[in-house]
């Protein structure tokens, strides 16, 4: 799955791989399970994000490679963050090539920059417990205090702030600009309008999904 942030891919791919049966692979929890478990990869990938880079792209692909060789990833999976470049793609699709697997789609979740605004700008957090709230389709009670936690005020997150969304979304487009060229010429692109109800875009990327899963593979 494919979108900028906030645009709900992790909601959405939940309720996909829950629809087919398969696992959902999100790039965020397997680095995190990697440095908690101290494994190989998990060990370079926390010496690099303490040195302040971005975990290469030979660790995320061993990652995903371990990943995605779990029992509960052998029927299939849903991909959240992963990929995130062109050299991933590449890789992922060699890596996949040598097991005779492929991706069957991929789905890119479209909404414009002023929309991605509005939307993350109406987002709600707890800071008690953390809960997301949104006044756009998830709203709390009154409006203004955590459902669980009555006293406490709702905030916005530092990074749903305009500035810092418009930040996000720029460096979205420019690294993945290039990345949705390189699967439409395969056909493997979905595009998927990424405003709307949540069971409105799951009902449509449920349809390009399964058009993706009965397209030929290209690659």
């Amino acid at each position: 799955m494919l979108g900028p942030p906030g645009v709900g891919k992790g909601t959405q791919g939940r309720r996909l791989a829950a629809e087919y049966g398969v696992a959902l692979i999100s790039t965020g929890e397997i680095l995190r399970e990697a440095v908690a478990h101290g494994t190989p990869l998990g060990l370079e990938a926390r010496r690099q994000m303490e040195a302040g880079r971005l975990v290469d792209d030979t660790v995320m692909i061993g990652l995903v490679r371990e990943r995605t060789a779990e029992q509960d990833a052998r029927g299939g999976f849903v991909l959240d963050g992963f990929p995130r470049t062109v050299p991933q793609a590449e890789a992922l699709d060699a890596m996949l090539a040598e097991r005779g697997w492929g991706i069957d789609a991929v789905l890119h979740l479209e909404v414009s920059e002023d929309a991605l605004v509005r939307r993350l700008q109406g987002r709600r957090e707890c800071p008690v417990c953390k809960r997301a709230y949104n006044a756009d389709g998830a709203p709390a009670a009154d409006g203004r205090h955590c459902d669980d936690h009555p006293t406490t005020e709702l905030q916005t997150r530092p990074d749903d702030r305009e500035e810092a969304v418009r930040q996000r979304f720029a460096e979205y487009r420019a690294k993945t600009e290039p990345l949705v060229d390189y699967y439409r010429m395969t056909g493997r692109l979905r595009p998927v309008p990424g405003l709307g109800t949540v069971d409105g875009v799951f009902a449509a990327l449920r349809r390009e999904a399964a058009r993706g899963l009965q397209a030929p593979r290209t690659a």
